[in-house]
């Protein structure tokens, strides 16, 4: 079986937030099962690409709005990438060094989207499936359906996989020219109350939608930034299916970005040793319990009850440490490194993204906040399992489907409610945990050892796959 997955971002090319690592390892989890699976993405000027051996393998011409492009298909020559990569390289419209954030953006997924779609024909390359990754590429099954200048690949199916539903891509009718042409009787398949949405497209279009865990799968049924309606409608073609992790590059017992390696017959002073690591560089002392939250300073995240949920915290409680790691809106940011003063020696913070860091954070902290108000799936909360750090977390998404409270025999600390009461309880809960010496040492041993490898979800998507 032949596959195409594409998307804006891929591990370790270009990584945002939890897509690049979904991208990054289902296609080798794949590939494992002997399927043949290769990632197509936009390329970027970032020092990571500039650093590895491109080979050209294919170039045309792509028209957007009466303006004329040249683009180059380029195949990563590199061993650290254990899939067949390849980038679209458009001047001036695909040659930057971030991923997002740029005026142009719905001109740059639609020139992404139509050279993946020349390329294909124009090389004659044939897919079983090309499997599309959020509302940047969820074009492709209108395009393929409807467009004129793609009806050979009519027969090629698609599976649209939802990392997130808050973003969809939305654009005006105004810039319909800027699509290659269709029967304008078709376009209420690109229009979405009013405006063209390229996510409500995918999911009408697309011979199946996924979602990364059951559970996010249901709450947009009831939640989805206006698209609920259209997915319960569709549900017939919709699943959702449990995101795994990269245990190669998630696993303590090898990872290069450590203090110390250990296992779970050693967990203690592995976690003592990264523990210590992180408390002397950031003014912790060590014998206390180590909370860190690692992720975007948003709402989605809940990081907007961060700040008064530390303060209360660490004022009810006193002999706890507190570490956040991640970056986002700017009045979250400016009041943690407000607290960073009030409360040193209790709370710190590294505002930006490090991926060094994170994984000492995993390998360091007693447990790990995820007070989310949107979790598709979360990764977060797996690395920190394989890392021997208890979630606490809310219980919505892919938190629901894996992490099980220790009340109900579980070994997580959950609540239900995004709200500064509900953390604070649970980091009461959670140092109760921590005194419990015995405890808390046999479930850092257990969670150790629970799989939430690829392998699993790998053969579910071939299994979708196969069933169109």
């Amino acid at each position: 079986m032949k596959i195409l997955h594409t998307s804006f971002e891929c591990y370790p090319i270009a990584k945002v937030g939890g897509l690049a690592d979904v991208v990054g390892a289902l296609p080798k989890y794949q590939r494992d099962l002997k399927a043949d699976s290769i990632v197509v993405m936009p390329y970027y000027k970032n020092s990571f690409v500039q650093k590895q051996k491109l080979k050209e393998v294919s170039n045309g011409k792509l028209e957007l709005n009466d303006q004329s492009y040249d683009y180059n298909i380029l195949k990563f020559i590199s061993k650290k990438i254990p899939f067949g990569l390849y980038v679209i390289q458009i001047d001036n419209l695909l040659d930057t060094e971030a991923v997002y954030g740029y005026e142009d953006e719905t001109q740059r997924y639609l020139g992404f989207q139509l050279a993946l779609l020349d390329w294909i024909i124009n090389d004659e390359l044939e897919f079983d499936v090309i499997h599309c990754h959020d509302h940047h590429t969820s074009l492709i099954p209108f395009f393929i359906n409807y467009c004129n200048s793609f009806k050979s690949l009519e027969k090629t199916p698609t599976v649209l996989t939802i990392h997130n539903a808050q973003y969809q891509g939305n654009f005006s009718h105004d810039k319909l020219d800027l699509l290659p042409e269709f029967d304008f009787s078709n376009v209420g398949l690109l229009d979405w109350y009013g405006s063209v949405n390229p996510l409500a497209a995918g999911i009408k279009c697309a011979s199946r939608v996924n979602t990364v865990s059951p559970s996010y799968m249901e709450e947009l049924k009831q939640q989805a930034n206006g698209l609920e309606g259209l997915l319960r409608s569709e549900s017939e073609k919709c699943v959702g299916i449990l995101n795994g992790i990269d245990t190669a590059i998630w696993n303590p017992e090898t990872d290069k970005m450590l203090k110390k390696n250990y296992k779970s017959t050693n967990v203690v002073s592995g976690k003592k040793a990264n523990k210590k690591e992180i408390c002397d560089k950031y003014g912790f002392d060590i014998n206390l319990p180590l909370f860190g939250f690692i992720g975007r300073l948003v709402g989605e995240k809940s990081a907007d009850l961060l700040p008064l949920a530390i303060k209360e915290a660490i004022e009810e409680h006193g002999d706890i440490n507190i570490f956040v790691l991640g970056s986002g809106h700017e009045h979250i940011e400016e009041e943690l490194i407000e607290l960073k003063e009030l409360y040193k020696g209790n709370f710190n913070a590294h505002i930006g993204y490090d991926e060094e860091l994170s994984h000492l954070v995993y390998a360091g902290s007693d447990f790990l906040l995820m007070p989310s108000r949107v979790e598709p799936c979360g990764l977060n909360q797996m690395y920190s399992l394989r890392y021997g750090t208890i979630p606490i977390v809310r219980r919505t998404g892919g938190l629901k489907d894996t992490v099980i409270d220790i009340g109900d025999g579980g070994f997580g600390i959950c609540h239900d409610q995004a709200s500064v009461w509900d953390i604070c309880y649970s980091i009461k809960r959670a140092v109760e945990l921590f005194n419990d010496t015995k405890t808390f040492r046999k479930i850092q041993k257990q969670i150790m050892k629970i799989d939430h490898s690829w392998t699993k979800s790998a053969q579910e998507y071939l299994d979708l796959y196969k069933s169109i």
